[in-house]
């Protein structure tokens, strides 16, 4: 990899990290794409090459991934909905049901005592909601390549 490159990968990371930790506030592209430092269409094609999916794909992955834990924990739809930075309810469900492959209604109402016994960073991995149908992303290769060969 160039140096360009690793510099963007970095950029990118950035903007990741500003999704996982305010995933509940109001986030859009052209506020992720200048914290990477890039233009917002750029940023889109950068990001999707990188991880697999567009930057707002990734947002609202990362908000359905904790709604399933609040729904796990008994909190109901409506507030897992608005906890997560979600402002409609139906397309709230609409996500959900897409990547999880069950209504977030039928979800809560599950048995979860296998999830909520493991540790949470197990439960995390185990429970991260995938779409269906859709494998992991051939540009991994690329993270990992630019981590070094002690990544691989």
């Amino acid at each position: 990899m160039t140096p360009q490159e690793i510099a963007n990968l970095v950029h990118l990371r950035r903007a990741r990290d500003l999704i996982d930790r305010d995933y509940a506030r109001p986030l859009d592209v052209p506020t992720m794409a200048r914290k990477a430092l890039m233009s917002p269409a750029h940023f889109s094609r950068q990001f999707r090459a990188a991880y697999g999916e567009t930057p707002y794909g990734y947002l609202m992955t990362r908000r359905i991934e904790r709604a399933m834990a609040l729904l796990r924990s008994g909190v109901s739809v409506t507030d897992a909905c608005m906890a997560v930075g979600c402002t409609s309810l139906g397309s709230f469900s609409s996500r959900f049901t897409e990547l999880v492959g069950e209504p977030p209604s039928s979800y809560r109402l599950r048995e979860h005592r296998a999830v909520n016994a493991m540790p949470a960073c197990v439960a995390r991995t185990h429970t991260r909601p995938r779409r269906q149908g859709v494998s992991a992303p051939a540009a991994s290769s690329r993270i990992r390549e630019a981590a070094g060969p002690a990544a691989s």
